[in-house]
């Protein structure tokens, strides 16, 4: 059984720099034998620290930029020219690697989720606003659904092969996860067995801090709108090796003209919105990719089933907060993640 507790939905805790990962200074340097390296990757927050060997900070730059470039001239669906891109507009049906990957993992994960989780949802994302696209006034949800569906889409050696050529496959949901597995991989190249890296919140880390303790993750109060990058934190998380993803509603929302909420995950087996009192899952996993398609796939089963689901999976490390009872919260922290809480 996972331990679940309560606690005021008010409850505002401000972390410093402990909370790690979470809150991201500029700039680059070399602290303690540790490299620091900050800036943006994939479009969002990017922070560094490793002891990497026989190299600069700027070297480091320099090779993240690249992996950078390369990720998003890969799995990007906001880059017009992305093979991505070219793939869903029937321009190319040749896939590189990082696409094959991410399709496999998607289809492990899809597994799981009873059809919750799925990377062909791109059309049913980008007809309710969250693809870069405007969202339709009335969308018309039954008429996209007949082109979602991982049966419709399959690699046959390096060729994407559709059903029906209007499939389109969106990444969003595991490629930020993957390139931090990249970015890990290149620390790695470059001599650290001690880092962290993280892309927009989402972590890899191995060995220890500066001060030789495990690397410490702040996991974020999830309340609508909620975006200051960790000023306000719900918990800690401690991790020697391994990865963190946090997934969640809280952020990327917008309301109808009626005044209904309409989130960025959406279910594809109904081409609707997610909503349900879980707000917030957080995962723990061998690699951020794995982390990131759990978050994804949690989040979108709603909370009784993500609750039955994470039950049923003693093994996977998962720490849920939803709304409870008028102005509080709820938390589920499953066996596997209890070891790695911070009181």
């Amino acid at each position: 059984m996972g331990k679940k507790t309560f606690f005021g939905r008010g409850r505002r805790l401000f972390i410093g720099a402990a909370a790690g990962a979470v809150l991201v200074l500029s700039g680059c340097a070399r602290e303690q034998g540790y490299t620091v390296v900050d800036g943006t990757m994939l479009g969002t927050t990017l922070h560094v620290v490793a002891d990497v060997r026989n190299t600069t900070a700027g070297e480091l730059r320099a090779a993240i930029l690249e992996l950078d470039r390369e990720a998003k001239a890969s799995m990007s669906i906001y880059d017009a020219t992305s093979l991505l891109s070219r793939l869903n507009r029937n321009e190319t049906d040749t896939v590189d690697r990082h696409i094959a990957f991410n399709l496999r993992l998607a289809d492990s994960i899809g597994a799981l989720s009873d059809g919750r989780y799925d990377v062909t949802v791109k059309p049913l994302v980008e007809a309710w606003g969250f693809a870069g696209k405007e969202a339709a006034v009335h969308p018309n949800v039954d008429s996209i659904l007949q082109f979602v569906g991982r049966d419709k889409v399959r690699i046959e050696g390096n060729r994407l092969v559709k059903s029906d050529p209007r499939v389109q496959l969106d990444f969003n949901s595991v490629a930020k996860g993957y390139t931090v597995d990249l970015l890990a991989a290149l620390v790695e190249r470059f001599g650290a067995s001690n880092y962290i890296v993280d892309i927009g919140g989402e972590v890899r880390c191995r060995g220890v801090n500066r001060e030789g303790n495990a690397w410490r993750i702040g996991v974020e109060t999830p309340f609508d709108g909620n975006m200051s990058d960790g000023e306000y934190l719900q918990k800690r998380i401690r991790l020697h090796d391994g990865a963190l993803a946090t997934s969640g509603n809280y952020r990327r929302y917008y309301l109808d003209d009626a005044g209904n909420k309409v989130a960025h995950t959406i279910d594809p087996r109904t081409g609707r919105s997610v909503l349900s009192r879980l707000l917030s899952v957080t995962v723990a996993a061998p690699t951020c990719a794995e982390a990131d398609a759990l978050g994804t796939m949690f989040l979108a089963m709603g909370a009784d089933d993500a609750l039955k689901a994470a039950s049923q999976m003693p093994g996977v490390a998962v720490y849920f907060i939803l709304a409870g009872d008028g102005d509080s919260y709820e938390e589920y922290v499953s066996p596997a993640m209890e070891p790695l809480v911070m009181p």
